[in-house]
């Protein structure tokens, strides 16, 4: 599954700092607008210390975790929806994304020039939303413009579209995101197809200092109740600490984190974090050659589950044999866990959860 977020914000937030810890690319983050001209893509894996407990039981040739794949994406500034600065390259690649991480400045620092001169992480959150909520009601426009000429033949369908869309343009014209917009399911398709900026999900990123790491600030504090207003997800990251982290050595890492009185990196959280904003759950497969971590969305039955890891398993698929995470820790591995009763075999209609130890069976 190719999950892809784009990391977004205003210049000189710490975009750039975070994408290099992250990824530990060495691309430029100077402190000057529009350093990032293209997006750089990096892909980080997600931790699971689920995977390594599985693995102590077979030790396999490979352990292999499951990923997301990050798009850092230039600094926007005000008119970008009118293609100001960078502004259509912005949203183009705005547009290629499932999820946005907002990074929002929260910290103060006389010698990182703020694009506006002052940190309000609001007033930037509001800067890069409104230029979003724009583009968006300029696509509405053209597709509420089809909707209503195919409403005029009594076309009920078109005719209920045109109603939705209404409203919908009404709540964007507030200055209220898309993706806080309630849909009908039988309007989900027609939402869905409108492609708008605003109804992907943000997680917003508080880049703090050392100090506002541990218990926020009141920048922070106001960017949580934004979050929590409008839906969103929150995580507080020090990218000058990330930036130190990405430099050291594992051993050097935990000892460095110990005495910070931190038990693993913020862009562990982060990676996290992202993992669930997209609605994702993780399964596992387990054998002497590869223990692996799978991406799949939340509900998701076996077949397509097992499409993840050859796209011709889900038509040929037969069986599921199936172990919690849980049980098999307990059991010591499959073994124990089959002698024990713990292993299931579930068909077609199985919808897969959060930490299941899959083995599939299918025709050939």
């Amino acid at each position: 599954m190719a999950l892809r977020c784009g990391i977004v914000g205003l210049p000189n937030v710490g975009k750039s700092t975070l994408f290099n810890a992250l990824t530990a690319a060495e691309i430029a983050a100077e402190n000057y607008p529009f350093c990032t001209v293209d997006p750089n893509t990096g892909v980080v894996p997600v931790p699971d210390p689920r995977l390594q407990a599985l693995d102590a039981f077979v030790h396999a040739d490979q352990v292999l975790p499951t990923t997301v794949e990050l798009v850092d994406i230039a600094g926007l500034v005000r008119g970008a929806s009118q293609g100001e600065g960078l502004g259509n390259q912005f949203l183009a690649h705005i547009r290629e994304v499932n999820a946005v991480c907002h990074v929002v400045r929260c910290f103060e620092d006389a010698e990182v020039v703020h694009v506006d001169g002052k940190v309000d992480p609001l007033s930037d959150i509001e800067t890069v939303e409104s230029e979003l909520g724009l583009a968006d009601l300029e696509t509405l426009a053209k597709r509420l413009d089809r909707a209503r000429k195919t409403a005029k033949g009594g076309d009920k369908d078109a005719q209920a579209e045109v109603s939705f869309f209404e409203g919908l343009e009404a709540h964007l014209s507030a200055g209220e995101p898309a993706r806080s917009f309630p849909v009908p399911d039988a309007l989900a398709a027609a939402f869905r197809g409108a492609h708008l900026l605003t109804a992907k999900p943000v997680l917003y990123v508080a880049n703090v200092d050392e100090s506002g790491l541990a218990e926020g600030n009141p920048h922070t504090q106001a960017v949580e109740a934004h979050a929590q207003r409008t839906g969103s997800g929150i995580v507080r990251v020090c990218g000058k600490i990330e930036a130190e982290l990405a430099q050291l050595p594992l051993e050097d890492k935990r000892d460095f984190l110990e005495d910070l009185g931190f038990e693993e990196p913020g862009l562990d959280r982060l990676a996290r974090a992202v993992y669930h904003l997209l609605g994702l759950i993780t399964f596992f497969t387990v054998g002497p050659k590869e223990t692996r971590a799978w991406t799949v969305r939340a509900g998701a039955r076996a077949p397509q589950a097992a499409a993840e890891i050859h796209s011709d398993f889900e038509k040929h698929f037969i069986r599921a044999e199936v172990i919690g995470y849980d049980d098999f820790i307990g059991a010591e591995g499959e073994s124990g866990a089959k002698a024990g009763g713990k292993m299931r075999v579930e068909g077609k209609d199985y919808v897969v959860q959060d930490g299941d130890v899959v083995h599939f069976r299918v025709s050939a």
